[in-house]
């Protein structure tokens, strides 16, 4: 308002203040355990037993699954898919070509970068870390950093336990004019426990935001607010065919041997001499030879399993008498349809395509147009997980930048969204589809040759043929005019003369003139 010519309002961080005022929460999408001001915080349970408690709980169920030999198959396939690792390369490299930067500070970025990587040790122990992060779900990193000196950067990363951390967010709410509940700030930190945080610990030690480095997996259940690992598909499954496998060992050593069945006549014995009859019948006449499995020994032990025994039936006065029958093992014995359907759901819940579970399923090298669908949903579903994963990086490189002043934190918002990580593809499968699509390329280029110049401009088939970027025009523009002037000396220093290679020129380059006869040595024409 203003008041005699002077203007009257509120301060600038009031301002500021009110601005962020909302009565709406914030968002949940890291799995952070959110709590009002002076509240506190833990986990539901479940009377019932049939869900998680809490994040503890679920990480030992991701943990369980993943050492189950089949989902074991299908996570190394992954890990071993996402993570390429050579030994003359680094498994992931930073792409800084969208950044808005100049080209020493991007140099200093792409140092940093790789001094991250040996923080993490991530050449030796690459592989690890991304199937920890896939099976937990989460990832925890403590950054440790000379207070006294700064500038040095992070001294060490360490790894945390995610059953020993939560991250926790303390929404501040009050009242606005209208008397209206509203957010009007959020404090977010860590609680780090040595013994484990479950629903009945809620201590521990107080962790700052920036001090610790956060890579969730992305996949949030909107119920309860927690976070997911990519293996929670999978625990259904993997209990379902545990529990078929089981029921066909049983059934198959249950039904597999042929038993007896005897029918001895006790004439008109009464009910208990007629038991006790049948009893000393049978401990006269049963095999009593039996093999250890524990210590692979044949003994003589009456204490045979009741699945593997033979029957032993009374029969009355007037029936046929003694008689020994035999019960035939079981028909279907080989017939694992139900299994092998059980373990293709496996593959699908995991998004590995089934065809790389299967020992008689060859790899190809052949051509790239061959590839199934499945493979494409497959490697898709691997750059997802590598753009997640990617995180890891970006959160260690903001604080080593900031750290050694190679960029202010205003700096880091407005550039974070352009940086790219370059993970390593598979050599094989990379090199022939490269190779393919330039061959394609190529072709296309040859058919419009008669056309360039009429219809067609060069910058268009660099750009929209050849989908050559600006970096890489100028680039192959310098390397030509080099070469050019390097072929104009060549001419020279042999007495030719210098002409223009026509490299760029055009579709149809000029030919070279042919060499005079009879010159006098050192005289150019």
């Amino acid at each position: 308002m203003e008041l005699f010519g002077f203007e009257i309002s509120r301060k600038q961080e009031e301002k500021e203040q009110a601005a962020k005022q909302s009565f709406v929460a914030p968002d949940r999408d890291d799995g952070a355990t959110v709590v009002t001001e002076g509240g506190y915080y833990g986990q539901y349970v479940d009377i019932e037993g049939t869900k998680a408690r809490d994040d503890v709980d679920l990480i030992k169920k991701y943990r369980e699954a993943s050492f189950y030999p089949e989902c074991d198959a299908a996570i190394t396939d992954i890990v071993n898919e996402a993570i390429v690792a050579n030994n003359n390369e680094s498994p992931v490299d930073v792409v800084l070509d969208d950044v808005n930067l100049s080209s020493s500070v991007k140099k200093m970025i792409t140092e940093e970068f790789k001094e991250i990587l040996k923080l993490y040790k991530f050449g030796s122990k690459g592989h690890d870390i991304f199937r920890s992060w896939y099976v937990d779900g989460r990832l925890y990193y403590h950054i440790l950093i000379d207070n006294e000196n700064i500038k040095n950067g992070i001294q060490e990363l360490r790894f945390i336990d995610p059953r020993k951390i939560r991250r926790i967010k303390n929404i501040k709410k009050g009242k606005n004019d209208k008397g209206i509940d509203v957010v009007i700030g959020i404090e977010e930190f860590y609680i780090y426990n040595d013994k484990g945080i479950n629903e009945n610990t809620s201590q521990g030690v107080k962790l700052s935001i920036d001090s610790v480095i956060y890579c969730p997996s992305g996949l949030i259940d909107a119920n309860s607010n927690t976070m997911l690992g990519y293996l929670h598909k999978a625990i259904k499954p993997v209990n379902q065919l545990k529990m078929i496998e089981d029921s066909l060992v049983i059934y198959r050593v249950s039904r597999a041997p042929e038993r007896r069945i005897f029918y001895i006549d006790v004439g008109n014995l009464p009910k208990l001499k007629a038991e006790q009859y049948v009893n000393d019948i049978m401990n006269k006449y049963r095999n009593k030879i039996v093999y250890d499995a524990a210590t692979g020994e044949v003994r003589d032990d009456r204490k045979h399993l009741s699945m593997m025994e033979d029957f032993w039936m009374p029969r009355r006065e007037g029936g046929k008498g003694t008689e020994i029958t035999t019960l035939s093992g079981g028909q279907n014995l080989g017939q694992i349809d139900d299994i092998n359907y059980f373990q293709n759901k496996l593959y699908q819940c995991l998004n590995v395509p089934i065809s790389r579970m299967k020992p008689d399923q060859g790899f190809s090298l052949g051509r790239t147009n061959e590839i199934t669908r499945d493979e494409i949903k497959f490697n898709k579903f691997i750059e997802r997980i590598r753009r997640k994963f990617s995180v890891l990086f970006a959160e260690a490189l903001r604080v080593q930048l900031i750290a050694k002043q190679i960029i202010r934190p205003d700096e880091w918002d407005k550039i974070v969204q352009d940086i790219r990580f370059d993970f390593q593809e598979d050599n094989h499968f990379a090199e022939l589809k490269e190779g393919e699509i330039l061959s394609n390329r190529i072709n296309i280029l040859n058919q419009m040759q008669p056309y360039i110049g009429t219809y067609y401009s060069m910058d268009y088939v660099k750009r929209n043929v050849l989908k050559q970027s600006e970096e890489e025009i100028e680039e192959i523009q310098k390397q030509m005019d080099a070469e050019q002037e390097q072929m104009q000396a060549m001419m020279t220093m042999q007495g030719g003369m210098p002409v223009d290679s026509g490299m760029g020129a055009g579709p149809n380059p000029p030919s070279l003139p042919a060499p005079t006869q009879n010159k006098p040595k050192g005289e150019v024409k």
